[in-house]
């Protein structure tokens, strides 16, 4: 089965840390680039990070800069979000997206970009005292 899963979600204070993975199944990613984006309740899908498939370049959205960081390992066939000094708005669910096709990692950083090939079922991140 073809899918992408995130995991490493859950229940955080505010100030704390998580790593989140996205894991390829049924196909390699080494190929893909990855955005991370999440969407809070009420709120539009919006971009959190970026990277490229072949040199690793990393993007992040203004907002996002300084405070989350991605990563890959493509022998693990895995893509990370490490994401610390974390506040109640940052409560989301985070999901992973690849795609083959992109121009920069800039353009791909936004949920609508039109070639994203699979998306994953999102994992729930709570930012709460």
């Amino acid at each position: 089965q073809v899918q992408l899963v995130e995991s490493g979600g859950g229940l955080v204070q505010p100030g704390g840390s998580l790593r989140l993975s996205c894991t390829a199944s049924g196909f390699t990613l080494d190929y893909y680039a990855i955005g991370w984006f999440r969407q809070a309740p009420g709120k539009e899908r919006e971009g959190v990070a970026c990277i490229s498939s072949n040199d690793g370049t990393t993007y992040y959205p203004d907002s996002m800069r300084g405070r989350f960081t991605v990563s890959r390992d493509n022998a693990k066939n895995t893509v990370w979000l490490q994401m610390n000094g974390l506040k109640p708005e940052d409560t989301a669910v985070y999901y992973c997206a690849a795609t083959q096709y992109i121009s920069t990692v800039q353009r791909m950083c936004v949920p609508n970009y039109p070639t994203y090939d699979f998306w994953g079922q999102g994992t729930q991140v709570t930012v709460s005292s």
